[in-house]
C-alpha cells in the first residue's frame, strides 16, 4: 500500500462501467467516471476485456461484449452491493442522530463530492494510506476546486501504531459525537490481528450508538469450496500485489466484534444481498443479470 491503490482503482472503474451502461443501476455512482482518466478508464477496460478468457472461459462476443461481462461477472457486485449496502445504513443513522462520517480506506468513494441534502450536517472524514489520498486530492482539486467545507482528509496508514492521532488533530472532529465509519474493502486485506485492533481502536474512540459497516471474507475463501469467482479474485489480489489475508466464519466474527465492545446489528450473506439490492435491478434489465460475490458478507456493528 506504498503505492496509489490498484484494487482501488478498479473499485472505480467497476463503480463507472455500472453507472454509465445501466439505465437502473444498483448504486449509481455519479462521479466515478470523471476521477479516472480516459487513458486509466480505457485501459482497465480493455485489459479486463483481454482476462475474459480467465474469468469466463466459455465466453463467445466482442470485446465490448466481453467487457461488459467480465464486470458483471467479477468486478462490479461487490464495489456495488457493499456502497449501496453502506449508504443505506449510512443514511439510517444520520435520521437516527449521527454527526460523522469516517470514511477508512477511502480510495476513490465519491460520497464526499455527490452527497445528498441529508448530508449536508455531517463532517465527512476520508482516511487513507498518504500515497492514495494525495493522488485522490489531486484528481478532486481538478473537478471540485472548491472543497466541500465539511469534507476532511486524513491521511495516514491505517496499520501503523498511533494513526488515529491524526483523526483526533483533524478540523472539528468530535470523539464525543455518534459517528458512522465504513470500512469497505479492508477486511480482506489485514491480518486478523490488524483488523481487530483497528475495530478497537475505532469503538474505543467512538461514543455508543456509533455504528460500522464492512464487508467480508467468509471461511471458505480460502478453501476449495470457495465460489469459482473468489478463487479467482484471490489470485487477482496476489498478482496485483495487495493479497488477501484473512477470512472469518460468522462465531468467529461475532467474538471478534465482541472483544472490541460491538454488537452485530445487521448481516447479509450473498443470496440475501443478491435479493435486497440487486432484485430490482435484476428485474428491469433481465439481459444482464448481477449476483452477489461468493463468499463475501457484509456486516453493520454497533457500539453498544
Amino acid at each position: 500500500m506504498k503505492n496509489r491503490s490498484l484494487t482501488a482503482l478498479v473499485s472505480a472503474f467497476a463503480r463507472a462501467y455500472h453507472a454509465e451502461h445501466n439505465q437502473y443501476p444498483v448504486f449509481k455512482d455519479s462521479l466515478a467516471r470523471a476521477i479516472l482518466t480516459d487513458e486509466e478508464y480505457s485501459n482497465i477496460g480493455v485489459q479486463m476485456s483481454q482476462g475474459i478468457g480467465f474469468f469466463l472461459p466459455e465466453f463467445k462476443g466482442s470485446q465490448e461484449e466481453a467487457l461488459r461481462a467480465v464486470v458483471d461477472f467479477q468486478l462490479s457486485p461487490t464495489p456495488l452491493g457493499r456502497a449501496a449496502f453502506t449508504e443505506q445504513a449510512l443514511h439510517n443513522a444520520v435520521m437516527l442522530g449521527a454527526g460523522q462520517y469516517l470514511i477508512l480506506a477511502a480510495g476513490y468513494d465519491t460520497f464526499a463530492y455527490r452527497q445528498p441534502e441529508w448530508a449536508g450536517h455531517l463532517q465527512i472524514y476520508e482516511i487513507d494510506h498518504p500515497a492514495t489520498a494525495e493522488d485522490k486530492r489531486l484528481r478532486t482539486a481538478v473537478l471540485f476546486p472548491g472543497q466541500p467545507a465539511n469534507v476532511h482528509e486524513v491521511p495516514a496508514d491505517l496499520t501503523e501504531a498511533g494513526w488515529e492521532k491524526l483523526l483526533l488533530a483533524a478540523p472539528e472532529f468530535d470523539p464525543s459525537r455518534i459517528s458512522f465509519s465504513s470500512l469497505l474493502g479492508i477486511s480482506y486485506y489485514l491480518t486478523k490481528t490488524e483488523f481487530k485492533q483497528l475495530l478497537s481502536v475505532l469503538a474505543d474512540m467512538l461514543p455508543a450508538g456509533s455504528s460500522f459497516a464492512f464487508d467480508y471474507p467468509d471461511g471458505f475463501t480460502f478453501t476449495s469450496e470457495a465460489g469459482e469467482r473468489t478463487q479467482k479474485q484471490v489470485m487477482m489480489a496476489a498478482q496485483s500485489g495487495e493479497p488477501m489475508q484473512a477470512s472469518y466464519t460468522y462465531p468467529e466474527l461475532e467474538q471478534l466484534l465482541e472483544d472490541c465492545g460491538l454488537l452485530i446489528y445487521r448481516h447479509l450473506i450473498p443470496p440475501e444481498i443478491t435479493r435486497e439490492l440487486f432484485q430490482a435491478y435484476n428485474d428491469k434489465q433481465p439481459e444482464h443479470p448481477l449476483s452477489a460475490f461468493d463468499n463475501v458478507n457484509y456486516c453493520l456493528a454497533v457500539k453498544r
